[in-house]
């Protein structure tokens, strides 16, 4: 079995801490994406169950095994780096092999195993040329080969794809989800783009300064964000949000009553969000409020229109791509009851049940 425990863990530099009572439970041939801001500690905690990091508290299990205080070499893991880190003056062969040539691993086993890993990210034809021959992509793939050649039973990726162009970073993610079903491997993923978490994650761990702020599968987080952190982070465009107040158990904006998901509005309500995917246009006067658009942004297949509310704050609202509104339009904006979140003042989603 190769799922993986973090049990109370806290990570220290000195007086500062960056890593607050972790607790995470990763099961067998999961791909779980580590998410949230820089400086958040997605990639320190990474590094600590690589054994990189010592943690200054708690227990980190792979398997049966508590590694907490195992070295790197034997904790059966292998990492991705986001520098691709391979050594310039070596064939491709001879840079999937290196690892296992110091580690004593018999010529024939060593090349079967580069030939599979060949085979799997497609590689068969470029084993013999040296990394300054290869694109961007290609030596990410060498990478990720040095890391399958050793078998390990949890792979580490720390924002392997943060150094490609835009389109190589959508074929790379095919690649890697691709590759994670080939293997049916545990993989453990760093990065800052809620993107690659959506599209890739069988489980997202939202960070945020240092905490777990919430763990679920991708859809969970994005329709059920159990605080305003992540229901801003998971999402792109990102969830509007209006400051609203509780008067009477109705929610206001400007003076005026909006729809309610809940019986009565909370006392602490202090804000209001929804996606730009459920806010819909209405003639004006017959919506929540009127808004006045300031820009379209017409993508083809969907548009979306950035517009400002009666307060200052500019609504996004997404329509289909042959929606006629236009720069200047005054519009409605409905918000269905259904599809409103409510924060509290310390953050937390008020609407879910």
């Amino acid at each position: 079995m190769s799922d993986v425990r973090l049990s109370h863990v806290d990570k220290h530099y000195g007086d500062a801490q960056a890593l607050f009572d972790i607790s995470l439970d990763i099961k067998d041939g999961d791909f779980v994406v580590f998410v949230g801001p820089s400086g958040c500690g997605k990639s320190t905690l990474l590094r600590s169950i690589a054994g990189l990091e010592g943690i200054s508290a708690g227990t980190i299990s792979i398997g049966s095994e508590d590694v907490t205080h195992v070295a790197p070499s034997d904790r059966g893991v292998a990492m991705v780096f986001q520098s691709y880190a391979l050594y310039p003056h070596m064939t491709v062969r001879e840079n999937m092999e290196f690892g296992m040539k110091i580690n004593g691993v018999d010529r024939k086993t060593r090349r079967a195993r580069v030939d599979e890993a060949a085979r799997i990210l497609q590689l068969q034809d470029y084993l013999n040329r040296k990394p300054a021959h290869l694109s961007g992509g290609q030596r990410q793939r060498v990478a990720i080969g040095r890391a399958i050649v050793k078998e390990p039973k949890v792979f580490l990726f720390d924002e392997p794809l943060s150094n490609l162009d835009a389109k190589l970073r959508i074929q790379m993610r095919v690649e890697l989800e691709a590759l994670h079903s080939k293997l049916g491997a545990t993989m453990i993923y760093v990065t800052h783009d809620q993107v690659e978490a959506m599209t890739m994650a069988d489980t997202i761990v939202v960070l945020n300064k240092g905490r777990v702020e919430q763990v679920g599968p991708p859809m969970e987080l994005y329709h059920r964000p159990r605080t305003q952190f992540v229901a801003d982070f998971i999402g792109a465009p990102a969830m509007n949000f209006l400051k609203v107040r509780s008067e009477g158990g109705a929610v206001r904006y400007n003076g005026n009553a909006v729809e309610n998901p809940l019986p009565s509005a909370p006392a602490d309500v202090v804000s209001l969000g929804i996606r730009p995917e459920h806010i819909e246009l209405t003639q004006p006067g017959s919506g929540a409020f009127d808004a006045t658009i300031e820009v379209k942004e017409a993508l083809g297949g969907e548009s979306y229109l950035y517009a400002i509310a009666p307060e200052g704050e500019r609504i996004v609202v997404k329509t289909g791509g042959d929606d006629p509104t236009k720069h200047g339009d005054v519009v409605g904006l409905k918000f269905p009851a259904e599809r409103i979140h409510l924060f509290g003042a310390d953050g937390t989603n008020l609407s879910l049940s």
